[in-house]
């Protein structure tokens, strides 16, 4: 790989489209989202840390932070979307956790939020589903979900209660639910009817309230889940409507559903704070509303962001909707972010009396749209960039600040900035600008008709500038401002274009897959590559300006040269959009449309070797290398600009063979100065005037004070003496209800005693009475029990008689008893209900002698409370004079609060003690209560026992007959299980035989394929016995031509003889081979005969096994009906049983309605 890396240096803009994208991490660092990261950015000292997203993220959808400010949960979405906790304490932002929806096919989550202790967390996912997931995140195990939403009614946000992390609020379109986690279940603690409104943001302001935001501009104030008032937001002093009764609220309610289609301004953001709350009304606009003592809202602050200067009239800033609030720990700092991707703060300690409070930018104004240009100058530390937003931006790379910017009535495509830094060109939809940047201003000098220029460049020297036109590049002069050239060979436009170091070469790119190499002296084509199938998309020379570098729609990136592609590296899934290459020749840095960078060694690989970085969250628009080699600048459509540092892997930056030196000369023009320096002479006479009115009116002031003073001190002295008198009587006062409050409180504990020693006692003989009672009962049980031992057994033959007239006579009765308990419970409905109104009616008494106690005691708590704020207020002028009477006052203060705490101690004591009074009647009520309950269960449970005896005689009657009907069935099973069980057997058998015959027919089988071989074998001899033959008839055929040469045909048949004949063993090897030939026939048959044999016996135990087989099926197919009969006749007998018990559970009801059990069985 190569040895020279780029590392994430600083970042301009901000991600939109993320809900809740911004947080403070501490009372200086932000956290926000930017380009494909979340950037902690630390305001004071300018830096940042950034925290990559996942590289197969297709974007983040929301942020959330922990309540102690260390965790960030980032939701990301996919195929499967995730849920990525990082550790903000860490230095590069520690990846904790990767939390999923489990099994549940999850595309996004829309909202999420930290329980306050920060163990748990809650995701919403998008629709269809609209599901909301409870983790234990640092486990990471889904501890509950719950449908929160459908396809009419979204969910905009969901939160956890700051006082109790198991209460959530889920708030939407139609959508407002307060749910509890409890058992390991998310429950539904209430459900308002708000079909009706479109909730936008909610807050949590108290334990039990929680204020919601509409699309219509609405406050609504929900207790406990229902909805109690609305919030005027229209005027200054804030009227809540009370809910001091249910009808009053009734009115109130449908005043706000009446009202609900009144149409105001969007309310997109709210958020709690110690003081009350600050919510969004309408663009560009945040109110501070505080608490008053009426339990009510007060609308304190209004604070808007600031009219733009340099913007034009089509986009005001001060209309921004504003996306996300936040506030610091300590709550100095309030800060928003807009739907157009801007970070405004405001200092909460900072206040200006009758002026309008506007919102500060947080860094820097930012791009809010696609970034279409890029440009670098030489001599100063500068960076231009142009928008679709209608800006163009000057930044400083150095010093991390915007420098200008200017907005304009139309989109910018494309820009270049003078190797001097002084001079700017712009390419519009209509004409082509050449700028002066000034001190504070961007301004056009000279314009040239190039229509929808979307690339432009100078040349090095600064001489020339090309602009491209469609498909033709035009190069100009700038001394001239002359046409010079028109370079005409593009098919498509013209997409990329870059002057060589010495200005006397030009390279392009386009769409029609054309790469050109021109002269810019002549205007001629030095060099072409043509690729159809290729749309190029950027191109760059290499460091030396040997070869061009290009980047198309083919995913490679190509090295050209003499028309040739000389190098390649290999396609990947993700296209390059642009390229930029190291002035040190080092590297070579790509742009992809996925937003990563890439860095790749130069020369280039033949592998698919890089290093990748994730950068933006869109295509890569534009990317160029400073002159120094230092930074690696990139811009994209998300609108951000990313600096990179470019080091090598030892952390130091690349050393560059240019010596760079950078000027601070500004462009400033006549007409400025001088009216500025007329400003300044005009300001220095004010401020003379200015400093002599004011020496006058502080002349004047100190004598008015003075006066005042003497008139106060007098007044003061007064008024101390005055307030020693009061305070020595409202001592006495005290000390008097003190002693009485000791007699009264001594008197009421010897009372409570003594009672309470009588209760004892008299409760504690009660109690041995009823032991007593409890004993003799016992005793009485088991004579009873006895004596019906004996009577069952005496009824055992008239008992069916007798049961048949006891169901007649338990009906009728029950009949009766029915009727008594009807009327017996509307006579106990009818005490409840009168009971329940005396309780009433006696707690309301209660409560308004209670209400009526308290308004005297706060009326005066709250007269005199205002005697010290006024008494400290118009002390505390005059402190430096009267310190002496001031730590006096301050003594009384004192004494005045302590006895106030003794009187409200005492008052607690009297409550407490009442409370310990009404403790003891209940207790006492309670007993009384008791006792009676025992009584009754006692004599039901006599009759219980009763009743039972009765019932188990009857059911052991019925289980005997049950038994001796099931016996002989039971026996016929076993009978037939044995049957099956010997079939078995003999099945088991059968399969063995079958098993050891089909062994004996492989071993056979094995025989008859040897004895095969051994034929084949004998047959190859009988073929060469036979071609022995043909020879030998051939010689002896040739022998016959020398029939009437003797000699010759002597020499020919000896010759034949001792080839053919071999000496002796002749007669006995033929004779040898006739033997083994007939007993390999007899040997043949033999097998023959037994394979023949073996194969009837097969057929005949094959037709046995299957009428034995048949058999047993027909035996098993009869069993099997005799088992269902048998089943059948088991669950009639099961029903049997059923009856008689509901027959014994009827008698048993008319026998506990019976008066006297002991009438029955006589």
């Amino acid at each position: 790989m190569t040895t020279v890396v780029a590392q994430a240096h600083f970042i301009f803009g901000l991600r939109t489209g993320v809900s809740n994208n911004l947080c403070f991490f501490d009372e200086q660092t932000v956290v926000f989202p930017s380009g494909n990261s979340c950037v902690c950015y630390n305001t004071v000292q300018r830096c940042q840390r950034f925290i990559p997203g996942s590289e197969k993220s297709l974007g983040m959808r929301t942020l959330a932070i922990s309540a102690n400010r260390r965790y960030l949960a980032v939701s990301e979405c996919g195929e499967k979307a995730t849920v990525t906790v990082f550790d903000l304490q860490h230095e590069q932002g520690r990846k904790r956790k990767v939390l999923t929806a489990g099994d549940m096919h999850v595309q996004e989550f829309v909202c999420m939020a930290f329980s306050p202790d920060s163990k748990y967390l809650i995701g919403q996912t998008g629709g269809p589903e609209w599901m909301l997931i409870f983790w234990l995140w640092e486990k990471q195990k889904v501890l509950a979900t719950l449908k929160t939403g459908n396809l009419n009614n979204s969910v905009t946000q969901v939160s956890f209660s700051p006082y109790n992390n198991t209460q959530l609020c889920v708030s939407g379109s139609g959508v407002f639910k307060l749910l509890r986690y409890s058992e390991g279940a998310l429950k539904q603690s209430s459900n308002s009817k708000v079909e009706s409104f479109n909730f936008l943001c909610h807050t949590w302001v108290k334990e039990e309230r929680v204020i919601a935001g509409t699309d219509t501009g609405r406050l609504l104030v929900f207790e406990s889940g229902d909805l109690r008032r609305e919030i005027n937001v229209a005027s200054k002093a804030v009227q809540e409507q009370s809910d001091s009764n249910l009808l009053h609220r009734q009115v109130e309610m449908k005043k706000i559903k009446e009202t609900d289609n009144d149409q105001g301004p969007r309310i997109t953001a709210i958020l709690a704070y110690s003081k009350g709350f600050a919510c969004s009304l309408g663009p560009g606009t945040v109110c501070l509303f505080e608490k008053n003592e009426e339990d009510g809202y007060r609308r304190s602050r209004e604070i808007r962001i600031p009219p733009d200067p340099c913007s034009n009239e089509l986009t005001p800033a001060e209309c921004q909707e504003i996306d996300t609030m936040c506030i610091s720990p300590a709550e100095e700092t309030l800060a928003i972010s807009t739907d157009r991707g801007q970070l405004y703060s405001f200092s909460l300690s900072s206040v200006e009396i009758n002026k309008e409070e506007h919102f500060e930018f947080l860094s820097q104004s930012f791009h809010s749209k696609s970034i279409t240009g890029l440009s670098v100058c030489i001599r100063k530390p500068l960076v231009a960039t142009s928008s679709l937003d209608h800006s163009v931006r000057i930044w400083n790379y150095e010093t991390k600040v915007l420098e200008l910017y200017k907005e304009f009535q139309e989109e910018a495509h494309s820009v270049a900035l003078h190797p001097t830094g002084l001079f700017i060109l712009v390419g519009f939809s209509d004409k082509l600008r050449l700028m002066n940047l000034l001190i504070d201003d961007i301004r056009t000098f000279k314009e040239f008709c190039v229509r929808g220029c979307r690339e432009c460049a100078f040349s090095h020297g600064g001489h020339m500038f090309a602009a491209v036109n469609g498909n033709v590049i035009h190069i100009y002069s700038v001394t001239s401002f002359e046409n010079i050239l028109n370079l005409k060979g593009h098919n498509g436009k013209v997409r990329g274009i870059e002057w060589s170091l010495d200005d006397t070469r030009l390279v392009s790119c386009g769409m029609d897959g054309a790469v050109y190499e021109w002269n810019t002296q002549t205007g001629k084509r030095e060099s072409e590559s043509v690729l159809k199938s290729c749309s190029y998309t950027d191109v760059a020379f290499s460091s030396d300006c040997k070869t061009i570098l290009a980047v198309g729609t083919d995913l490679t990136l190509k090295e050209i040269q003499d028309c040739q592609v000389l190098r390649e590296v290999p396609a990947d899934e993700v296209a390059h959009t642009a390229v930029a290459v190291s002035h040190s020749g080092r590297v070579v840095f790509t742009g992809t449309s996925s937003g990563t960078i890439r860095a790749i060694k130069y020369p280039l690989p033949i592998q698919k070797e890089w290093i990748m970085y994730q950068a933006h969250c869109g295509a890569v628009t534009k990317m160029v290398v400073t002159f120094d080699d230092q930074f690696l600048l990139t811009v994209s459509e998300d609108g951000c600009l990313l600096m990179w540092k470019v080091i090598d892997k030892e952390g130091q930056g690349l050393k560059s063979n240019r010596q760079i030196i950078h000027t601070e000369e500004i462009l400033v023009t006549k007409s400025d100065l001088e009216e500025k320096t007329q400003n300044m002479l005009e300001l220095k006479m004010r401020l003379e005037e200015l400093q002599m009115e004011n020496e006058y009116q502080l002349r004047l002031k100190d004598m008015n004070y003075n006066e005042k003073m003497k008139e106060l001190s007098d007044k003061f002295t007064q008024q101390i003496e005055t307030l020693n008198t009061m305070q020595q009587a409202m001592k006495t006062e005290m000390e008097k209800h003190a002693r009485e409050h000791q007699e009264s409180s001594a008197e009421a504990t010897v009372k409570h005693s003594k009672e309470l020693k009588d209760l004892e006692l008299s409760y504690s003989q009660k109690l041995i009475v009823e032991h007593e009672r409890y004993q003799d009962l016992q005793h009485k049980y088991k004579r009873m029990q006895e004596d019906y031992e004996k009577q069952l057994k005496a009824v055992e033959e008239s008992k069916i008689q007798s049961l048949e007239e006891l169901t007649q006579l338990s009906e009728a009765k029950l009949q009766e008893k029915t009727q008594l308990l009807v009327q017996c419970q509307e006579d106990a409905q009818q005490q409840a209900c009168e009971f329940k109104e005396i309780i009433r009616q006696v707690k309301e008494d209660e409560e308004m002698q209670i209400h009526d106690i308290q308004i005297k005691y706060e009326k005066k708590l709250q007269t005199e409370k205002e005697t010290n704020t006024n008494l400290k207020g118009e002390t505390g002028l005059m402190t430096q004079k009267f310190q002496s009477l001031q730590r006096q006052i301050d003594d009384r203060c004192t004494d005045i609060n302590k006895m106030k705490q003794e009187r409200q101690r005492l008052l607690g004591l009297i409550r407490s003690l009442e409370s310990d009074i009404e403790d003891l009647k209940r207790q006492i009520s309670g007993h009384v209560k008791t006792n009676q309950d025992k009584d009754q269960t006692i004599s039901s449970l006599k009759k219980k026992n009763q009743e039972l005896e009765k019932l188990k005689f009857v059911l052991d009657f019925q289980l005997s007959e049950l038994k001796k009907q099931t016996e002989p069935q039971q026996d016929d099973i076993n009978e037939k299980k044995e049957q099956i069980h010997q079939l078995e057997e003999e099945l088991v058998q059968i399969d063995k035989s079958n098993t050891q015959l089909k062994l004996t027919v492989s071993d056979l089988g094995l025989k008859v394929r040897t004895r095969d071989k051994e034929m084949h074998k004998e047959m190859l001899k009988v073929q060469d016995l036979e071609a022995h033959l043909q020879r030998l008839k051939s010689e002896l055929h040739n022998c016959v031509s020398f029939i009437q040469e003797p000699r010759k045909l002597k020499e020919s048949v000896q010759m034949i003889y001792a080839r053919y004949v071999p000496p002796t063993e002749g007669v006995k090897k033929s004779s040898v081979d006739e033997d083994i030939q007939r007993a390999f026939c007899r040997q043949r048959d033999y097998q023959e005969k037994t394979v023949n044999g073996l194969k009837t016996r097969l057929a005949k135990s094959t037709e046995e096994h299957e009428k034995v087989y048949v058999k047993v099926m027909k035996e098993k197919g009869a069993l099997i009906t005799e088992i269902n009969e048998l089943r059948k006749e088991l669950y009639l007998a099961r029903a049997q049983v059923k009856d008689y018990t509901a027959q014994l559970a009827v008698l048993k009801k008319s026998n506990k309605t019976r008066p006297k059990p002991e009438e029955g069985p006589q």
